[in-house]
C-alpha cells in the first residue's frame, strides 16, 4: 500500500514537526474571522482537496494510486470508498506515485488540514483529485459528480489556486494603464476575477477568463466548484421549489455575498505562506500584493474548531 511521501516538505515548508505545528499554530491564530466564536461545531468527516496538475497534461481529473499521504504532523488517510465511487463513473484516472509526489497544489494543503483536524486525526479521511485542463462542458460534468457530496454538510472542499501569474516567463502581459501602475492593474484583475467567483455564477468566471486570459492556475478547480453549487442549486430548487439560501445542508449560502470572509467559509491567508513567496509579477520590480487569492477556503467551523479547542476567542464584532 503505497504512502505518499511530503515530497516538497524541507524546501517549500518545514519537515520539521516541532517547527511546522508551531508556525501553523500561529498563522491559524492570527487569521481573521468575519464573526465567531462558535458554539456548536459538526467537524468535516472527510475533506475533498481539488488541485489543478501542473506537470502532466490531463483532460480530465485523476485519483492517487496512495493510500495515505505523509505530513510532517501525521499522515492522512483517503477516503477508499469515495474513491471507488468515482471509479465507478469512468470519469477519472489514476495517477502514478511520482506524478503524484511532483505536483504541489494538493499538498501544500495537508499541512494545515492536519493542524485543524489533529484532534480528530483518527475519524476524518481526504479526498485528494487532481484536475486538468478542463473545458466549461467537462467543469459541468465533474460538478454534477462531486455535488452530491457537496450537499452533504459533513464534507468540506477545499480548492487549491494562486491568481495571476503576470510576466513573460509566464506568457501573460496584460497591462490597463487606466487602473494604474502594473501591480495596480494586476491586482484590480484579480479582484474582478474573485467578484465573479464569489457570485457562484459559473458562467460569470467563464466569461471573465475568456475576456482577460487571467493565469489563474486553479481556475479549472474553481471551475468544477461552482458547477458543484450550480448543479446543488438546481437539484434543490427542482426537489423543494424553493431557494437554497434557506437550505442548511448547503455549505455555500446562495446569496449574493461576498464568498470570502462570508459568515459560512473563511479564506485562511498564512503570513507568510508554506511556500517561499516568490513574486509572479516579472520584469517589473513591482511589488507583490495580489496573492491573496482563495488559497484554501475552510467552512467557518473548521477554524472556529481549533480556535475552540485552544481556548482562544475573536471578539471584534462581525
Amino acid at each position: 500500500m503505497a504512502v505518499r511521501r511530503a515530497s516538497h516538505s524541507g524546501s517549500w515548508y518545514s519537515d520539521s514537526a516541532k517547527e511546522l505545528n508551531k508556525q501553523l499554530g500561529t498563522w491559524l491564530n492570527n487569521a481573521d474571522l468575519s464573526h465567531g466564536p462558535a458554539r456548536a461545531i459538526i467537524a468535516p468527516r472527510r475533506v475533498f482537496i481539488l488541485g489543478p496538475s501542473h506537470h502532466v497534461r490531463l483532460g480530465g481529473c485523476a485519483l492517487s494510486t496512495a493510500v495515505k499521504y505523509h505530513t510532517p504532523l501525521y499522515d492522512l488517510r483517503i477516503d477508499t470508498q469515495v474513491y471507488s465511487d468515482l471509479e465507478a463513473s469512468n470519469l477519472f484516472e489514476w495517477m502514478n506515485i511520482s506524478v503524484d509526489e511532483d505536483e504541489h497544489s494538493i499538498e501544500m494543503h495537508l499541512p494545515y488540514i492536519a493542524k485543524i483536524m489533529e484532534d480528530y486525526k483518527d475519524s476524518f479521511t481526504i479526498v485528494p483529485v487532481l484536475v486538468g485542463s478542463l473545458s466549461a462542458e467537462k467543469e459541468a460534468v465533474y460538478g454534477r459528480v462531486f455535488s452530491r457530496y457537496l450537499a452533504d454538510p459533513q464534507n468540506l472542499f477545499v480548492i487549491s489556486s494562486d491568481f495571476c501569474h503576470w510576466g513573460h516567463r509566464f506568457r501573460y502581459t496584460f497591462y490597463e494603464r487606466s487602473w494604474g501602475e502594473i501591480h495596480q492593474s494586476v491586482q484590480t484583475l484579480d479582484r474582478m476575477g474573485m467578484d465573479a467567483i464569489e457570485s457562484l455564477d459559473p458562467a460569470a468566471f467563464t466569461d471573465y477568463l475568456k475576456k482577460y486570459g487571467n493565469t489563474i492556475c486553479g481556475r479549472h478547480p474553481i471551475g468544477v466548484l461552482l458547477q458543484e453549487v450550480f448543479q446543488h442549486v438546481f437539484t434543490t430548487r427542482v426537489l423543494n421549489r424553493k431557494c437554497l439560501a434557506s437550505d442548511a445542508s448547503l455549505l455555500l449560502r446562495v446569496k449574493n455575498r461576498r464568498l470570502i470572509g462570508d459568515a459560512d467559509w473563511l479564506a485562511v491567508r498564512a503570513k507568510p505562506s508554506l511556500s517561499t513567496v516568490r513574486p509572479h509579477v516579472q520584469d517589473t520590480g513591482a511589488p507583490h500584493s495580489f496573492r491573496r487569492c482563495c488559497h484554501m477556503l475552510l467552512q467557518q467551523g473548521a477554524c472556529d474548531l481549533w480556535r475552540e479547542r485552544h481556548g482562544r476567542r475573536d471578539n471584534r464584532s462581525s
